[in-house]
């Protein structure tokens, strides 16, 4: 299956670490969050991605033409250079597709743009490119294709801790008390999507908006609970905790015997939730 990676949000909240690259071009360790989920999705197979650029594509665009792999590989170096072997290899199967869909667009019209590209595709898969995860992706995209909805979106919980504030009548507080998560799902930003998708997308929409309320009145949007781990990048101390996971046993690489990584026989799909977050 192709893969839609949304790349042109401007990261506001990381601001310090995206004023010269967009927001999945931040590092993790010595590769960007993107090349780690692109990383994850050649690991399941899929390794024919489209990436929807906006604000500062050109830094991705260039990032994979002066392309290095001895960042991330192990090689042997000979002759005084002149010869370099690989001993293994991360990118020289994968296909990327580099699509400029607007400074300013929606999550919803960037996926529009590319429709062009997954003509003929029954199924494809798409990311916000901001999050990582060990989700055992093909129990995830099995559901769907055993159902008859249109889409299907991971639901995580929230990784931060809040508090609820109550108020009485004149004003004054009432109670403060910790915010219970255990019943609290979010989108965690993983899809996937048949393609009678784009049929519900239109001009000016946001995804998670008018498009999934359309196929929530129909039943035709499936939700995968995400008991596993899953961390975004939103702030700094999302980028802390990942580079923190990234320098001991980061769970989201998948493709590494070492990953600590625990999946359920099979997660069971919920009922498509009236609210994405």
């Amino acid at each position: 299956m192709k893969v839609v990676l949304f790349c042109g949000g401007m990261g506001m909240r990381l601001r310090g670490y995206v004023d010269d690259v967009p927001k999945p071009m931040v590092q993790i360790g010595s590769r960007p969050i993107l090349w780690h989920l692109m990383k994850y999705y050649a690991h399941f197979g899929h390794k024919d991605f489209i990436l929807c650029l906006g604000h500062k594509g050109g830094a991705i665009k260039d990032y994979f033409l002066k392309y290095d792999e001895s960042i991330s590989n192990d090689f042997v170096w000979s002759r005084g250079g002149r010869k370099i072997e690989f001993i293994n290899r991360d990118s020289d199967d994968w296909t990327i597709t580099f699509v400029e869909t607007g400074l300013h667009a929606t999550i919803g019209e960037r996926l529009k743009a590319v429709e062009p590209y997954l003509r003929g595709e029954e199924y494809f898969l798409a990311n916000y490119g901001d999050g990582l995860s060990d989700l055992h992706l093909p129990t995830m995209i099995g559901e769907l294709q055993r159902s008859d909805a249109v889409g299907s979106l991971l639901l995580v919980q929230p990784t931060a801790s809040f508090d609820i504030v109550r108020t009485a009548p004149d004003g004054k507080i009432a109670e403060v008390a910790a915010l219970s998560q255990s019943d609290i799902w979010i989108n965690g930003g993983f899809f996937v999507f048949r393609n009678e998708i784009f049929d519900d997308i239109h001009p000016g929409d946001e995804l998670v908006r008018e498009p999934f309320a359309r196929l929530i009145r129909r039943r035709a949007l499936l939700a995968h609970k995400c008991t596993g781990f899953w961390q975004c990048m939103d702030t700094f101390k999302d980028k802390q905790r990942l580079e923190e996971l990234n320098d001991t046993n980061p769970p989201w690489k998948v493709w590494k015997e070492s990953a600590a990584v625990s999946y359920p026989a099979r997660a069971k799909p919920v009922p498509a939730m009236t609210q994405v977050a």
